[in-house]
């Protein structure tokens, strides 16, 4: 299903939109600045203050005072309650570990963003329905904390042929291209226009084997030494919070391909342009590697 279109005053809850000009205007929100944070720190024996360990973000708390306004139409009021609990009571969501839906906020001056996460509290005051007015105690917890960008960006990159990377004028004979014994090399670039760390979801689609894919700036390497791809078979490393995966096209686990250095829950994207390359064997020059990622933002 595509998202909902938002213009500013608006958010998007699970699939239902709320706030200006909707039938539930926000009154008060809060949650959107610094998400809660789990602290290490400790009494330093026998010295006074504390010696500050490593912070750790929390789940984000969006609090949401709203009300559902339809003067008169009792009916109307209760059909908008139940359209508000609808996405939250979805099995494939509500009895899915790991599944979350998308919070999405128009804030004034500011794009589209988005948090992932899931419906917490829908408090109801319905016993002024009659009037077609119902309060709202609104809560969503967004398990990641960070603001991601509300649209998707997609790099595909091909394996290159040409042994010195490209050719440089003149060209004069002999040419020579690979032949598929050695691995086949591609530098790539992306871009993160945010200000804090993306995770890409890396697919690789065959043919190829010996998959290796390198963040060039950080030196951190995704390797795949044993795997083996026909045409149309793909790889799918997703190193997104609450993900971290990796499936084959059949929906299998994968997690085995990776040599046990490769980290991918360090394998992220950093603010501004970073250099990706990838090795493979393919003799067919038909492989590919695609990352799609969001641009991730601190605040909203």
């Amino acid at each position: 299903m595509p998202d909902l279109t938002l213009t500013t005053g608006q958010i998007d809850l699970g699939g239902v939109l709320i706030g200006k000009n909707t039938a539930v205007p926000v009154h008060d929100i809060t949650g959107l600045g610094r998400p809660p944070v789990r602290d290490s720190d400790f009494d330093q024996p026998s010295m006074d203050g504390v010696w500050p360990g490593p912070d750790y973000y929390a789940a984000r708390q969006i609090q949401i005072a709203a009300a559902i306004k339809a003067p008169g139409d009792r009916a109307a009021a209760l059909d908008m309650l139940a359209a508000l609990q609808q996405p939250s009571a979805d099995t494939t969501v509500r009895l899915a570990g790991g599944v979350t839906q998308a919070f999405r906020i128009a804030w004034d001056g500011r794009p589209v963003k988005r948090l992932e996460g899931r419906l917490r509290r829908l408090d109801a005051e319905v016993r002024q329905a009659i009037h077609g007015y119902i309060p709202l105690d609104i809560e969503w917890l967004a398990t990641d904390p960070t603001w991601y960008a509300d649209t998707e960006t997609t790099t595909e990159l091909p394996l290159g042929w040409l042994t010195g990377g490209g050719f440089a004028a003149p060209v004069a004979a002999p040419i020579y291209v690979q032949d598929g014994t050695v691995a086949a090399d591609r530098p790539g670039w992306v871009t993160n226009l945010g200000d804090a760390p993306a995770w890409p979801v890396i697919r690789i689609t065959g043919p190829c084997t010996q998959a290796t894919l390198r963040h060039v700036e950080s030196g951190r390497t995704l390797a795949l030494p044993t795997l083996s791809l026909t045409a149309g078979q793909w790889v799918e490393i997703d190193t997104r919070p609450g993900h971290r995966t990796v499936i084959r096209e059949t929906g299998g686990n994968a997690t085995t391909l990776l040599s046990p250095a490769s980290r991918i829950d360090e394998f992220s994207l950093p603010p501004g342009q970073s250099e990706m390359r990838w090795t493979a064997f393919d003799g067919t020059n038909t492989a590919r590697l695609r990352l799609t990622w969001r641009d991730a933002y601190t605040a909203l």
